[in-house]
């Protein structure tokens, strides 16, 4: 697994793009954005999510917790599409969804996208990306073949030219592999969990980078956890051992019966429903894991001398159900699936402790860092560069957070697509077709309301409010010329026929 600064991690820092800003790279932040997958805000324990006590279970996250305390906390952060792929690409791209057509999982991105990559090598960043990709599939399944696994050097990278330790996609975290320059697997080495070894990595290449580099440096850590399966062997012995027995019951959204939208991802058998506590234990263990590992990153970031420079981000790209609203998963605008978690920390520049409760999504993601960065966002970006709010300074900000639903999470399968808008108060929701025994259209007060139980779509006094987000909803739609279409429209009309994207809504 180690790699010598002179072996691997030392030739990636050798294939830099010279640097287009002469005089000002040196000056400029380094990045630092940290990835933790299906950690929805309700499980960090900073966010005292819905008054704290009015969720199941006791997240510890000690590390994260911390770094909240010197970070701005944007409380109203949402995935725009609460699924693996399209938020990685809605990331990279900081398009919506069906601009960047990565409508259901396990798609093969379109690379000629001027992505968060590209900016950050054309200013002469040296770049790292470690751990889950999730941009290059063109199968269902089949992930452990190094011909789906391997993203080769080029174009499919995005813009992630230096070093690379990643692999497209797996949730095993012992005895697994990432790839380098070749579809050869490296191995992490017996017994090391896959998290522990990710950033194992990640320190050593930040002691290497120190050592021969004087470009600034933008590394994402991209960790697969706290993503099920949640079984006892997907979880190392001690961190389980932390939860053992702890009473993490069904919150007050249960349903004991499916989401007739659910697809077969989002549906749960009678075995799972009653696997629900047990799941729940390994996936704070997990998250328990995930803070000890993002807590000894930062201790080498303050150690080496570099915290003081480096704009840190932490963030998730979805939460998960465990069974609210009779779903499990994500892909679903709910609170569970569609907010996470997104702090930013800067010392000197960040006040530490700030919150913005903005409608920040992952759209506005990029163009943010970029405008942190001191760095032109392009043009065909669709999101907000909020940096004046993570600096704490006032400035323009989304009135609400538009929020897509194209399918089914991975196949073309119809009858699961919806539109939501999300202000700082309200969620606002429809399904594109109708199903038996559930309510097309949806609208939750979620200052009242947190686990969005009752529909107030019939209510009488939010008859003006409902008629504001529809409308809301409508031009937006418009804005980005989404037709609001089946899924099997977009695998059709947007891809070659199979999985490999060739254009969006927008070309």
């Amino acid at each position: 697994m180690k790699h010598s600064c002179a072996g691997a991690a030392g030739l990636m820092l050798g294939r830099l793009a010279p640097s287009r800003a002469a005089g000002s790279s040196g000056q400029r932040p380094n990045l630092l954005i940290v990835l933790a997958d299906q950690l929805g805000l309700n499980h960090c324990g900073y966010a005292d999510y819905w008054n704290g006590s009015h969720y199941t279970g006791q997240a510890i996250t000690p590390h994260v917790d911390q770094f909240s305390s010197e970070a701005v906390n944007f409380t109203n952060a949402v995935a725009n599409t609460p699924v693996c792929s399209a938020f990685r690409s809605t990331l990279m791209t900081g398009k919506y969804t069906t601009s960047h057509a990565m409508v259901i999982n396990e798609l093969r991105l379109n690379p000629y996208q001027d992505c968060l990559g590209h900016c950050l090598t054309r200013a002469g960043y040296n770049t790292a990306y470690i751990g889950k990709w999730h941009m290059y599939a063109n199968v269902l399944g089949d992930h452990t073949n190094p011909d789906n696994s391997f993203v080769p050097r080029g174009v499919h990278r995005l813009g992630f030219n230096g070093f690379w330790a990643a692999y497209n996609f797996h949730h095993d975290y012992y005895t697994t592999y990432y790839h380098t320059e070749s579809k050869e697997k490296r191995y992490y080495g017996p017994g090391v969990y896959e998290p522990d070894g990710q950033t194992d990595l990640a320190i050593q290449w930040l002691k290497c980078r120190a050592q021969k580099s004087p470009h600034p440096f933008a590394m994402i850590l991209s960790w697969g956890t706290p993503h099920d399966p949640w079984n006892d062997g997907n979880v190392p012995a001690e961190y389980g051992a932390m939860f053992a027995g702890a009473p993490l019951g069904n919150p007050p959204n249960y349903r004991p019966a499916n989401d007739p939208y659910a697809d077969a991802w989002a549906s749960l058998s009678d075995a799972e429903r009653a696997s629900l506590e047990h799941w729940r234990r390994n996936y704070y263990a997990m998250t328990a894991n995930l803070d000890w590992n993002f807590g000894r990153l930062m201790q080498h970031l303050h150690d080496s001398g570099l915290a003081d420079n480096t704009i840190v981000v932490f963030a998730s790209d979805h939460g998960e159900m465990f069974g609210a609203q009779g779903r499990r998963a994500k892909n679903i605008f709910y609170e569970e699936a569609a907010r996470i978690p997104f702090l930013i920390r800067w010392p000197g520049h960040i006040p530490a402790g700030a919150t913005s409760d903005a409608c920040i999504s992952a759209v506005d993601f990029t163009p943010t860092f970029l405008g942190l960065l001191g760095l032109s966002v392009p043009a065909r970006m669709e999101g907000m560069n909020l940096s004046s709010l993570a600096l704490h300074q006032s400035g323009p900000e989304p009135d609400a957070v538009f929020m897509q639903g194209t399918g089914a999470t991975a196949n073309w399968n119809t009858g699961h697509e919806w539109r939501a808008v999300r202000t700082k108060r309200y969620t606002y929701a429809r399904f594109r077709i109708d199903r038996p025994g559930a309510d097309r259209e949806l609208l939750f007060d979620n200052a009242t309301d947190p686990y969005q139980l009752v529909n107030l779509v019939f209510d009488p006094p939010h008859q003006t409010i409902l008629q504001q987000l529809r409308t809301k909803l409508v031009n937006k739609m418009a804005s980005l010329s989404d037709t609001f279409e089946a899924s099997t429209f977009y695998h059709d009309r947007w891809t070659d026929g199979n999985r490999v994207i060739l254009r969006g809504a927008r070309g």
